[in-house]
């Protein structure tokens, strides 16, 4: 669907939409409303207040909520179910004890987060936090302590990753709509992103950890099936080490078909051609992880146990994460709503001049744009383009353009809150309240996009 033309001025729509959060926020921490009823009833109520014709309403409901949950259905249920057969055969169990050796105890934290960095170099945010999710929780119950000390360095990388890094489709978009080199975006984005990680992450991180406390749950996975502990309950021993990175490394490998691949043809290194489109199947997030659980299935379970008894522990570990979907795909149709309101293209066009630098003008029409819609792909492409025409008439650099984009992408990561699928997701998979999340996750995501920023605007004065 396309945004319909505004039918208020950008002030009222602005209005509109911070009314719209404030009454969210109030049903779901004042009131105490389930999430999803609140995200879906708030939807419906902005969709009307913002002027939609009443009968494309359901469509326009269905915009986000289809988008969404079609995407992070089927990543979420193969990634628990990828991180239950981990689980119950001590296979996270054993990366975890492999990473702490090496690393040692005191710098589990900082491990996680650095093998989060390096998958996340071709996995998308959502997609390599769920394959991660079993090891953030098996080291987080091994030393307790606040949840906080191991997810966010983890779930950060995986965000900074996505943001600012080529090939994932954010930087790229930007850096082809204003003319960036995409290899270049690379090499400077990279050191960017994992310096900004360090700081507005990893140090953050600690800062909050020591200060709010978030249990470690193991909802999310289910039960220990028939009360039995991970090791013994297919009745085998945990598996080596090379067999559980080999199943880590498959979706790394098939997903960077798709990503790198696409990079290589937008750029006309390589021509279409059908193995590339065939590569490129198989690296969808989705096939991946079906390939990935699959092989899983036979690698870990199969050698000891009947796959009616896979099949029922893929089973309990699909149940708990019905209510996760759910209200993700919620968040979805609520940033969705705001998408369609035509506040972007009302913000666009009020905020194409602001006279000031353009480094800085990257940023905040970015950051706008973010915290009014959610979604932080069109605040990056619709930055992108607003940044264009002035980045060609200031005749800048191939490096100055590069910088333009990671400050587009910084913009575009800070704030996320309830009308971002990404909190909702980061919210229940984490088990934390709505108030936990905004104190937590959003103050994370946002230090990391500052830091990603304050590092591109000095490297731009420098030259």
């Amino acid at each position: 669907m396309e945004p319909i033309d505004p039918v208020y001025g950008t002030t009222t729509l602005l209005l509109i939409a911070a009314g719209a959060v404030a009454l969210l926020l109030v049903l779901i921490i004042g009131v105490k409303l389930h999430a999803f009823i609140s995200l879906v009833l708030v939807s419906l109520v902005t969709a009307i207040v913002v002027g939609f014709d009443l009968a494309e309403i359901p469509d326009v409901l269905l915009f986000g909520f289809a988008d969404t949950i079609g995407s992070v259905a089927l990543l979420v249920a193969f990634g628990v179910m990828l991180g239950r057969l981990l689980e119950v055969t001590g296979g996270a169990q054993v990366l975890a004890d492999t990473l702490i050796g090496r690393f040692g105890e005191k710098r589990a934290p900082f491990a996680l987060g650095v093998a989060a960095l390096i998958f996340g170099f071709p996995i998308f945010f959502d997609a390599g936090l769920v394959v991660f999710l079993p090891i953030i929780l098996t080291v987080a119950r091994r030393f307790g302590g606040s949840l906080l000390y191991y997810a966010l360095p983890a779930a950060g990388a995986f965000a900074a990753m996505h943001a600012i890094v080529p090939p994932h489709p954010g930087p790229v978009a930007a850096a082809q709509q204003i003319g960036a080199d995409i290899g270049l975006t690379l090499l400077v984005g990279l050191p960017i992103a994992v310096l900004a990680w360090y700081v507005g992450v990893y140090l953050v991180s600690r800062f909050l950890g020591a200060r709010i406390y978030v249990p470690v749950a193991d909802v999310v996975f289910g039960q220990a099936e028939d009360g039995q502990g991970a090791d013994d309950s297919l009745g085998q021993g945990p598996p080596p080490f090379g067999v559980v990175l080999m199943l880590l490394l498959i979706p790394l490998v098939l997903i960077s078909f798709d990503t790198v691949l696409d990079t290589l043809v937008a750029t006309g290194t390589l021509e279409e051609a059908g193995w590339i489109d065939f590569l490129g199947l198989l690296g969808q997030t989705p096939v991946a992880l079906l390939i990935t659980v699959l092989v899983a299935i036979f690698v870990l379970g199969r050698p000891n146990a009947s796959m009616a008894r896979i099949t029922t522990i893929l089973d309990h570990a699909l149940g708990p994460i019905c209510a996760i979907i759910l209200i993700t795909g919620a968040g979805g149709m609520f940033g969705g709503v705001l998408e369609l309101s035509g506040i972007g293209a009302a913000l666009s066009s009020s905020l194409s001049d602001l006279g000031m630098s353009l480094i800085l003008q990257a940023f905040v029409i970015a950051t706008l744009l973010r915290v009014a819609q959610g979604s932080a792909t069109v605040a990056l492409t619709t930055t992108g383009g607003l940044i264009a025409a002035p980045a060609a008439a200031a005749d800048l650099g191939q490096v100055q353009l590069t910088l333009l984009v990671v400050a587009i992408a910084a913009g575009a990561t800070v704030l996320s809150h309830v009308n971002d699928s990404g909190f909702w997701l980061v919210s229940r998979f984490f088990q934390m309240d709505e108030k936990t999340t905004l104190k937590t996750w959003t103050v994370m995501e946002t230090t990391l996009g500052v830091s990603a920023f304050a590092i591109a605007a000095v490297l731009w004065m420098l030259l």
